[in-house]
């Protein structure tokens, strides 16, 4: 199942509280539970302005509905074509 990155463009992101934080965590578990088992959030970097949120997904439009569904923006969505680290230069 294709991998997606979502940026989300969240002014003063950084700045959110812990209880900020869950509260839009439990709207997209949420939402997730209401789109059924194919799409799957991974986990989210928060910046200072932005949240990327990585997600499994069978296309980009069910990426496009939890954000809808949620209220959450959807900036950008890329789909991860592979993954490189350390080990990938040996």
């Amino acid at each position: 199942m294709p991998k997606y990155v979502i940026e989300r463009e969240i002014p003063a992101a950084g700045q959110l509280t812990e209880a900020d934080l869950q509260g839009i965590s439990q709207i997209s578990c949420s939402v997730l539970d209401e789109l059924g088992p194919k799409i799957q959030w991974l986990h989210s970097y928060v910046t200072d302005d932005k949240i990327y949120c990585v997600y499994i997904s069978p296309d980009e439009e069910t990426v496009r509905k939890h954000a809808e569904m949620g209220g959450f923006p959807a900036n950008s969505i890329a789909q991860v074509r592979t993954t490189i680290d350390p080990t990938t230069s040996e």
